[in-house]
């Protein structure tokens, strides 16, 4: 059974995991990559990224994930289409079951990343990257002087809409309730700002533009009245929070109550040899460049965890 094991297995196939299939093909581990249920990642979905270090023009999200791809296939990585369905880390080496498949491999890469919570419009998803996004960091540059809406009621909200204002000359929050779940002292901070402005009791039930693949407005509803409204806007972001991509592991590493794995010393789990990388562990900065350095940080360590255990 040993014999037969990978010396690694990564689950994710976004910057995060693919960092760490480059490092650790290039350390000859040949390494597995479970692209999973959303392959590529958040930045598969992502139009321009222009804050990638060595990549003064920008580069598109897809393409970049590709060439990432493309670099660790190079060095002997190899790709499977799937997700992980059912893993038993208590034995060793792990029992994963990809699809109908069972694979035992030595250490683990936790590398599956956070979905951004949407709507669930049509019109929502067909504007992805075309002036709906869900990272106000990523891409609040490319609405500079212009009105935006940020829609949420928590932090995240008001995090969003304070950054924005950056660039934007008018946010508009909107939320579905009267009262928000943010802290008081955030809220403050946004209601205090003079380029946010408040609606609350009110839905989103479309983002117009989809003809013209770019956001010119929304179609706004009253909670409390059922009246219509248009707001007209060059951009929507969601503030909603992120879904990390865990639940599978529930039970056998460490998660906080919002389902992000618990991290040591950067990239450590509670269990030997399984690491977890990029937005899966990463509430607080979730961008490409900081997901690829612990996709890097998490492959070195299973190169050093190997090494010491007699590989």
């Amino acid at each position: 059974m040993t014999d037969s094991a990978r010396d690694t297995i990564i689950l994710g196939s976004g910057c995060a995991g693919l960092t760490a299939a480059i490092y650790a093909a290039r350390a000859n581990l040949k390494p597995l990559v479970i692209e999973g249920h959303e392959p590529g990642g958040q930045l598969s979905i992502t139009t321009l990224v222009e804050n990638f270090p060595g990549w003064p023009e920008g580069i598109q999200g897809p393409q970049l994930i590709e060439n990432m791809k493309q670099q660790a296939a190079r060095f002997g990585a190899e790709f499977r289409v799937g997700h992980l369905a059912i893993a038993d880390l208590s034995k060793h080496p792990f029992v994963l079951q990809v699809g109908s498949e069972t694979i035992h491999s030595r250490t683990l890469i936790i590398a599956s990343g956070a979905s951004a919570r949407w709507l669930g419009l049509p019109s929502e998803q067909a504007l992805i990257g075309h002036g709906v996004s869900s990272c106000a960091t990523c891409d609040g540059f490319f609405f500079s002087g212009k009105e935006i809406a940020v829609v949420g009621g928590g932090d995240s909200a008001m995090e969003e809409a304070l950054f924005l204002t950056r660039f934007a000359t008018k946010v508009t929050l909107l939320h579905r309730r009267e009262y928000f779940r943010a802290s008081r002292i955030m809220l403050e901070r946004a209601m205090a700002h003079p380029n946010i402005v408040f609606r609350t009791n009110t839905a989103v039930e479309e983002v117009l533009g989809v003809e013209q693949k770019d956001v010119t407005g929304l179609r706004l509803r009253d909670t409390v009245t059922g009246t219509e409204s248009t707001l007209p806007v060059s951009g929507l972001f969601l503030g909603i929070g992120h879904i990390p991509n865990a639940s599978m592991l529930k039970g056998q590493i460490d998660l906080d109550d919002d389902g992000y794995i618990q991290t040591h010393n950067q990239v450590f789990t509670r269990v030997p040899g399984v690491f977890a990388c990029g937005d899966v562990q990463d509430r607080r900065y979730r961008q490409a460049v900081t997901a690829a350095g612990s996709g890097c940080m998490a492959a070195l360590e299973v190169e050093k965890y190997l090494e010491e255990h007699g590989r």
